[in-house]
C-alpha cells in the first residue's frame, strides 16, 4: 500500500463509539468540540442474514495513528455528526473506501469533518454495511445505508440547524462508487420503508467523487471492490448494472470527480468515464485529472491547508446552491 493511500486513509478516520440521536452521545471532535454517532436504522438494518453479523474493527497499520482502524464487519451502520459551530445551513454526507471489504473509519471526526465543520457545514461520515457479510439485500446494502442516512439527515435537518435542501454527498475511492450510486439512483427502491424518515427525498444536492470506483466492467474496474460487491465471477449484465457510469438519469446532482493520472489502485479512467456519463445525459460536472497523486492523493497540504480537491469541490458546490465558502480553503 502507497504511503499516499495510507495518509489519506488516515485522514478518514472518523467514528465514536456511542448511540442514537438523543445527544446523550457526545464527545471531543469538531470545531463546536463535540460530535456524535448513533445507528441510522430502528432496530434490526434490512435484510439480516440468518447466521447474523459479528461486527468487527481492527486497527491498521499507521503506526502514527493509533485511531487508524478499518471494520470488516459491519452490522450496525452508523452516522457520526461533526456538528458546524457557526452553521451556514448546509452538511455534506462522507463515505470513505475500503474496496468494499472493509470500511477504512477510526473513532473520532476525520480531519475531513473537521475542515467543513470549520467552514460551518455540518459533516456527517456513514459507516456502512458490506455485501460479504450476506446481507439478503446483496449489492444494494450499501446503497440502502446511503440513502437511508440521507433520509435521517433530512428528517432531523432542524436539530442541527441544516437546511434539508442543502445537503451535499462525497465519496472516495469505493465509497466514491457509493457516492455515485446514490447520485443516480437515490429515487431506486432498494428497500421497504421502516418508518416516517423513509418518505424523505435521498436526493443529494451536489456529489464529489475522488478516485472513485465507477465502471464495474473489465478491465477498467477495480478487480476487488467488483468482487466485493457483486461476487466472484459476475456476469457481464450484472456488472454493466453497477457500473455508475452506464446510467446516468437526467436527474442526477451536478457532479465533481477528481483523480491522479498515477493512481495505480483505481484507474483514473473511471472518473473519466464517469464524465462522460455525466456529459452525454447533460449533466453538469467537473473533472480533475492531476499528473501525480497516487491512490488517495492527499486532501490537505503540509501546514493543514485544505487542498485542491476540497477546494476545488467547496467552490464547484458553492455554485451549484449548497451553502459553503466558496473560498474557505
Amino acid at each position: 500500500m502507497s504511503s499516499d493511500r495510507r495518509q489519506f486513509l488516515g485522514s478518514l478516520s472518523a467514528l465514536a463509539a456511542v448511540p442514537l440521536l438523543s445527544g446523550r452521545a457526545l464527545a471531543q471532535g469538531g470545531e463546536s468540540g463535540a460530535f456524535e454517532r448513533f445507528p441510522i436504522w430502528p432496530g434490526t438494518p434490512p435484510g439480516l442474514p440468518t447466521q447474523g453479523v459479528k461486527e468487527e474493527r481492527v486497527l491498521r497499520s499507521n503506526k502514527n495513528n493509533p485511531d487508524d482502524f478499518a471494520w470488516p464487519h459491519v452490522a450496525t451502520p452508523m452516522l457520526t455528526v461533526c456538528p458546524a459551530a457557526k452553521p451556514t445551513g448546509a452538511a455534506v454526507l462522507m463515505f470513505p473506501g475500503g474496496g468494499y471489504a472493509r470500511v477504512a473509519m477510526g473513532t473520532k471526526p476525520s480531519a475531513i469533518s473537521r475542515w467543513f465543520a470549520g467552514q460551518g457545514v455540518t459533516a456527517f461520515e456513514l459507516l456502512y454495511r458490506l455485501p460479504h457479510d450476506g446481507w439478503i439485500g446483496g449489492p444494494d446494502t450499501p446503497l440502502q445505508d446511503a440513502q437511508r442516512a440521507l433520509r435521517v439527515i433530512r428528517a432531523n435537518a432542524a436539530k442541527w440547524s441544516i437546511d434539508p435542501a442543502s445537503i451535499a454527498t462525497i465519496g472516495f475511492s469505493a465509497g466514491g462508487h457509493l457516492c455515485g450510486s446514490i447520485a443516480t439512483r437515490f429515487a431506486a427502491k432498494v428497500y421497504d420503508p421502516v418508518d416516517a424518515i423513509d418518505a424523505q427525498d435521498a436526493r443529494p444536492m451536489v456529489a464529489g467523487m475522488f478516485f472513485p470506483v465507477v465502471s464495474m466492467v473489465p478491465p477498467l474496474a477495480h478487480a476487488q471492490s467488483r468482487s466485493e460487491l457483486l461476487g466472484a465471477n459476475p456476469s457481464e449484465e450484472l456488472s454493466r448494472r453497477y457500473s455508475v457510469n452506464l446510467d446516468v438519469p437526467a436527474t442526477t446532482p451536478p457532479i465533481l470527480l477528481g483523480h491522479a493520472a498515477d493512481d495505480t489502485v483505481v484507474d483514473c479512467g473511471n472518473s473519466i468515464a464517469m464524465f462522460e456519463g455525466c456529459r452525454a445525459a447533460k449533466i453538469p460536472s467537473e473533472l480533475y485529472v492531476i499528473e501525480k497523486g497516487g491512490h488517495g492523493a492527499p486532501l490537505f497540504e503540509p501546514d493543514g491547508r485544505a487542498g485542491l480537491w476540497l477546494t476545488r469541490f467547496a467552490r464547484f458546490a458553492a455554485r451549484h446552491g449548497l451553502r459553503i465558502p466558496s473560498d474557505g480553503a
